[in-house]
């Protein structure tokens, strides 16, 4: 019996032994696979792997060439949410900025320098055209246009007002109808029509708004004047 007691002892010790020694073991394996996890993490940069994306001018895709403003436009949304502009990351109208209307919608600004000289809407439902007609007429050479619709920006407008807006560089002033959006950018003294235009007509099989079609959203590069 002693022989035996004395055996079952022997065989725990080395029972307890072996598991201290295998405890032992893996926590010297967790610990080295710690330190060499620490080390690696250490010896790489913090950005690599993960680069912050770049910001252009008003949000645009990619940056525009030298000599160029960089611009950034929305048409109003139904009746509900307006227009839209930002030139050279400066927000020109917006509703935050409380300066947009039902109707046309625009901002001049100096071909030169990119500095906005004013902003106005022309009421094209309840309103009359011969404000905006004036308005028009008095815009100098060398100025960048930027128009955009909100609401209804054509039932007031008259061949005259047509022909004003034209020969700042639209060829879809001709056809903007009843609650069509539209957004431009042209400028006084252009000699060509201008590439910044989109026009969408208000239809009952294609509006995405309930008598609305969808909002337009257009950005690009104006060359800067340089005479």
């Amino acid at each position: 019996m002693v022989r035996a007691g004395g055996i079952l002892k022997l065989a725990a010790l080395i029972f307890a032994f072996l598991l201290a020694v295998f405890l032992a073991f893996q926590l010297l394996e967790i610990n080295m696979d710690f330190k060499l996890s620490s080390v690696i993490a250490k010896s790489v940069p913090e950005n690599e792997g993960s680069t912050k994306p770049v910001r252009h001018k008003c949000g645009l895709s990619k940056a525009c060439p030298f000599g160029h403003f960089a611009f950034k436009m929305t048409s109003g949304a139904a009746s509900v949410v307006g227009p839209r502009m930002c030139l050279e990351d400066k927000l020109l109208m917006s509703g935050v900025k409380n300066n947009v209307g039902r109707g046309i919608n625009i901002a001049l600004v100096n071909g030169r320098t990119g500095e906005l000289n004013k902003t106005q809407f022309f009421d094209m439902w309840a309103g009359e055209v011969a404000p905006l007609i004036k308005f028009l007429n008095e815009i100098e050479d060398g100025t960048v246009v930027m128009m955009a619709s909100f609401d209804d920006p054509s039932t007031k407008l008259n061949d005259e007002a047509r022909k004003l807006i034209a020969d700042l560089g639209s060829t879809a002033i001709s056809n903007l109808g009843f609650r069509d959006n539209w957004i431009f950018v042209g400028g006084k003294g252009i000699k060509t029509k201008s590439p910044f235009e989109q026009h969408i007509k208000n239809s009952a099989d294609t509006n995405k708004f309930e008598g609305w079609p969808e909002v337009l959203e257009m950005e690009g590069c104006v060359p800067q004047r340089q005479d």
